[in-house]
C-alpha cells in the first residue's frame, strides 16, 4: 500500500513537470526507482526485488524503440521503468497497453484541437489504400493535402492515465 502511494505521488509529480516544463526530471525518477527496488526487496524478499528489477527493465524496453526513433523523451521511458519497478513485470504490461490507448486518445484530442484531425484521418486512409494496392485511378498519393505537424503532447500524462487505469483494472 505504501509503495502504491509512492507510485501515485511520482505519477502526479511527473504529470505536473511534464505539463509545466515538458520534462520528467531524473531527480524524481532516480530516487523513485531506488525506493521501488528497495521497498519491494524489503517487503517481499529476494523474489520481490527481482520482480521489481524485471518490471523496471521491461517497462523501459517497451518504450525504447519509440525513444530511439525520436518519438518520445527519455523521461517517458524512465517513468515507465519506474512503474515497472513499483508494480512488477505483469502489471507494467497492462500499464503499457493502457498508456498506449490513453496516448492515442490524447493524440486525437491534440489533432482535433489543432483542426487537423480530418486531414490526418484522410492521410491514414490514403496510406491504407496504397498499402492494399487499391488506390483509385488518377489519385496521386503525393498530391493529397499536407497534414503538417501536430506537434507533440506530454506522454507522461498518458503513462500516468494508463497506469491508473491498469491499477483499477488489476483490483
Amino acid at each position: 500500500m505504501v509503495l502504491d502511494a509512492m507510485l501515485f505521488a511520482v505519477l502526479g509529480i511527473s504529470v505536473y513537470t511534464d505539463l509545466k516544463y515538458n520534462k520528467i526530471f531524473n531527480a524524481v525518477l532516480a530516487p523513485a526507482a531506488a525506493a521501488a527496488l528497495l521497498g519491494n526487496l524489503y517487503l517481499f524478499g529476494a523474489a520481490g526485488g527481482l520482480d521489481s528489477l524485471k518490471g523496471m527493465m521491461l517497462g523501459m524496453a517497451f518504450l525504447f524503440v519509440p525513444f530511439a526513433l525520436g518519438g518520445m523523451g527519455g523521461g517517458d521511458v524512465k517513468l515507465m521503468g519506474v512503474v515497472g519497478a513499483f508494480k512488477g513485470p505483469g502489471f507494467v504490461w497492462t500499464a503499457f497497453i493502457c498508456s498506449a490507448l490513453a496516448g492515442g486518445l490524447l493524440s486525437l484530442g491534440v489533432m482535433a484541437a489543432e483542426g487537423r484531425l480530418l486531414l490526418r484521418l484522410r492521410a491514414v486512409f490514403y496510406t491504407f489504400l496504397s498499402i492494399l494496392g487499391v488506390m483509385p485511378r488518377g489519385l496521386n498519393l503525393l498530391g493529397h493535402p499536407k497534414t503538417g505537424s501536430t506537434g507533440s503532447f506530454p506522454y507522461g500524462v498518458a503513462i500516468a492515465a494508463g497506469t491508473i487505469l491498469a491499477y483499477f483494472l488489476a483490483r
